[in-house]
């Protein structure tokens, strides 16, 4: 074994101000460091119950089917496509970045026929261009991600893409994995049939459990599947045996993982919805008017920005990674550059749950501005 394999773990305690994972409340670690029981003990059976209730707030929705997925956010993702296609059937994905791109990967390898609606990084889709796409054929659904971390591009319209949707005949299925928590997000108002989120974002909790939450049009779609579910382990019937009364062993579930997602949605429910997302407004708008003063320009037009996740332009002359590695070297601070057609032209600066904090702009903004008032090498 080498040097490092014998010695302790002794993490850095980095500002976490990327697109995740975000920082995560000391109540949380603490709660993860509770004993672990078994995933059918009577106590557990009573944490996956609060979980349950916790999460139906945070979706805002009534939707008895609302649980966390044992596995990362792309989990979520693949349960949500996999749980409602069948070969041969017709999906529509809008794409605006790369996380729209998966979703077309991930609906194309179950045997659909997906069409795709695209709009350029850092734009969003008008209600009418879905709507007049969703009138041209039968689909099983449209599907869509609500802020989409790459471009930094919060999707408005919901409510109205899901009525489109449904006097079409189909299905809404909404990635708001980087806007739970952090963004409204009204899954029983704005008619949503699928919503899935990952606990590592606005969340605060530890990354491998991805949220979801189906309503009763989407059960009853997924209850008149003619074949079955493509993926056994994302099999929601299946799951949902576990979660739900029957108590029937499914996968072992993550014990600890829930114990701290329990104690971050608590921690949600007490600051309150609102509150919470007034917090991130107004850490963003302190954030963007910082930016602008040190004569960096915004990616995104200020309406469709997302309120956990800013992408920044870098100015010409300035080497992205050198400022973030110094950020990191000196500073102690993580945000991230871009990748796809904008690698080596933004930064993304994620202010995400326990992330948001006024404080840890002040440093940021601060820790920029002596960055690039120095020689890069």
């Amino acid at each position: 074994m080498n040097e490092s394999t014998t010695q302790d773990l002794m993490p850095p305690n980095r500002i976490l101000l990327g697109p995740g994972p975000s920082m995560v409340p000391a109540r949380v670690s603490q709660a993860m460091a509770m004993p672990v029981v078994g995933h059918l003990d009577p106590y557990f059976l009573q944490v996956m119950d609060d979980v349950k209730e916790l999460l139906r707030y945070a979706f805002q929705t009534k939707n008895e089917f609302t649980i966390p997925v044992s596995g990362t956010g792309s989990s979520g993702m693949e349960a949500a496509l996999s749980n409602f296609i069948e070969p041969g059937d017709s999906v529509l994905i809008a794409v605006m970045g790369y996380f729209g791109e998966r979703m077309v990967e991930m609906a194309g390898r179950y045997g659909a026929e997906v069409d795709r609606l695209d709009a350029n990084w850092g734009e969003v889709f008008d209600t009418e261009t879905i709507a007049t796409q969703l009138a041209k054929k039968k689909y099983k659904f449209v599907a869509l991600v609500h802020g989409e971390t790459s471009a930094g591009t919060l999707q408005p319209n919901i409510k109205e893409i899901a009525k489109a949707a449904h006097d079409n005949g189909a299905l809404l299925i909404l990635d708001v994995i980087a806007s739970l928590g952090g963004s409204p997000v009204q899954v029983d108002d704005w008619n949503v049939d699928v919503a899935f989120t990952a606990t590592q974002k606005a969340l605060s909790a530890s990354p491998g459990l991805a949220p979801i939450t189906l309503s009763p049009r989407a059960l009853e779609v997924l209850a008149n599947r003619k074949t079955k579910v493509g993926n056994w382990y994302m099999d929601l019937t299946a799951v949902q045996q576990y979660w739900g009364g029957e108590r029937t062993y499914h996968h072992t579930a993550p014990v600890h993982l829930n114990y701290g997602l329990r104690e971050a949605l608590r921690i949600v429910a007490e600051e309150g919805l609102e509150n919470r997302i007034s917090r991130h407004a107004k850490n963003a708008e302190e954030l963007w008017a910082g930016l602008e003063d040190l004569d960096l320009s915004l990616r995104v037009d200020k309406a469709h920005r997302m309120h956990t996740l800013t992408t920044v332009n870098v100015s010409p002359g300035i080497d992205v990674n050198v400022v973030r590695q110094r950020l990191l070297d000196e500073y102690n601070i993580e945000i991230a550059g871009g990748f796809g057609p904008l690698a080596g032209k933004i930064w993304r600066v994620g202010l995400m749950g326990h992330s948001s904090q006024r404080e840890h702009i002040t440093l940021l903004l601060a820790a920029l501005r002596e960055v690039m008032s120095s020689p890069q090498s």
